[in-house]
């Protein structure tokens, strides 16, 4: 079960073909509009309501663009995420009523582990990001200025309260429509967490390594890689990529932008005059550039196109981070909220990229000078390459089809 951006989901179809190769029956369980994702995975697919990007471009999604603090943004996020989560409730349980194991993704993991314990079932977390309080960083959705040991660990309790509020009214319609046991969210995760309920991270160890304060029970397995049921890219963007020198892919994936013409023109200009030929995926922020040397696409499979690009600048999501990683390109990381600034310092630190350049500071001057430190730099991709040679060897499946078999034995 999970919910939220495209970044939020497709991994999972690549994890649950990996565990469909093992022998289980895997069902996801998501918005209907992501459907067609795990088409040709071998995995189920069980629609509940909600369509993230509508809600993004609402008058209150874009609120979340007049946020200036980690925490104002979450607490926006919170009250936007409130409305949708009653309707997912009904389809939720259905799906866990049918199953033997709840496997629950971080963005609904109250509510997922609360119909879990309502049905008897046994269940688990899959997460994509770091959400368990640490001494080591801050929490990833609150940015990446550290709060000190203590207050980095606080940080991260007060985030998952807040993520509990999400589901409260959920919660409350478990026992009512469904005749499940009702309980305090609150006390739920307090619960869960002295049970030491098992949590797998679909992120690797050599990108953040595993915090030395996590209880047991958390454990980090590698990246779960998204299924692509493309094989191959569109013609249009095939001959353009063979018209040239390797070209630039520029996209913010599921994020926005409250001005996508104006944020289009400095990624052309940046790129003009960068001397460097460019990629532009429209993508949820609706980007675009209408010139000789660049190319507007919509979605393709990361793992065909990031290969052949001499550099990726992106908005630092899990997934994206992940995806430009395991290609072996230098990055030039866009953070626009959440977790993309924790990323984004991430990939800094890794040596993969040159700095950061926040979507609130973006013109053709800074991202300009970050693409050619990026493509000249030989440091910068003799890092990335090195990093992808790691990735390539681990898998990221197998710890989480252990530990599957394992709860299933209990």
């Amino acid at each position: 079960m999970t919910a939220g951006s495209r970044g939020d989901v497709a991994p999972y179809t690549g994890l649950g073909a990996g565990l469909v190769r093992a022998g289980h029956e895997v069902t996801l369980v998501s918005h209907g509009v992501f459907e067609p994702l795990a088409a040709g995975s071998g995995v189920r697919f069980q629609a509940v309501p909600g369509d993230p990007r509508a809600e993004l471009h609402s008058a209150r999604g874009r609120g979340l663009h007049r946020s200036r603090s980690g925490a104002a943004k979450l607490l926006r996020a919170v009250a936007l995420a409130r409305s949708v989560a009653p309707g997912m409730t009904r389809p939720m349980v259905g799906a866990a009523r049918d199953a033997d194991v709840v496997l629950a993704g971080g963005a609904v993991a109250p509510l997922a582990y609360a119909i879990a314990q309502g049905l008897s079932r046994p269940s688990m977390g899959l997460f994509l990001q770091p959400l368990h309080g640490t001494r080591a960083f801050p929490p990833p959705i609150l940015g990446t200025r550290s709060l000190g040991p203590l207050g980095n660990r606080i940080g991260g309790h007060a985030v998952a309260a807040a993520v509990d509020q999400v589901f409260t009214r959920a919660a409350h319609i478990l026992a009512v429509d469904h005749g499940l046991p009702s309980s305090r969210l609150s006390a739920a995760r307090r619960a869960r967490e002295r049970e030491g309920w098992p949590v797998w991270h679909g992120f690797s160890e050599l990108v953040v390594p595993r915090p030395c304060d996590w209880r047991p029970g958390l454990g980090i397995s590698g990246y779960w890689w998204p299924h692509d049921s493309v094989s191959r890219l569109p013609a249009e963007l095939e001959d353009f990529l063979r018209s040239g020198p390797a070209p630039v892919y520029v996209g913010l994936g599921s994020a926005t932008t409250p001005d996508p013409r104006r944020v289009s023109g400095h990624i052309a200009t940046a790129l003009r005059a960068a001397g460097l030929r460019g990629v532009i995926q429209e993508g949820w922020a609706g980007l675009s550039a209408a010139r000789d040397d660049m190319i507007t696409i919509g979605e393709v499979p990361h793992s065909l196109l990031f290969p052949r690009m001499a550099a990726v600048v992106h908005h630092a999501g899990a997934g994206t981070t992940g995806a430009a990683l395991r290609a072996g390109v230098p990055c030039v990381p866009v953070p626009v909220q959440f977790d993309g600034h924790f990323w984004a310092r991430r990939l800094v630190e890794l040596g993969t990229a040159p700095g950061v350049v926040p979507l609130r500071h973006l013109g053709p001057g800074a991202l300009g000078s970050a693409l050619r430190q990026a493509v000249t730099v030989p440091s910068y991709r003799e890092r990335a390459r090195e990093v992808a040679r790691r990735l390539a060897g681990e898998d990221g499946t197998a710890p989480v089809a252990a530990a599957l078999e394992r709860l299933v034995g209990t």
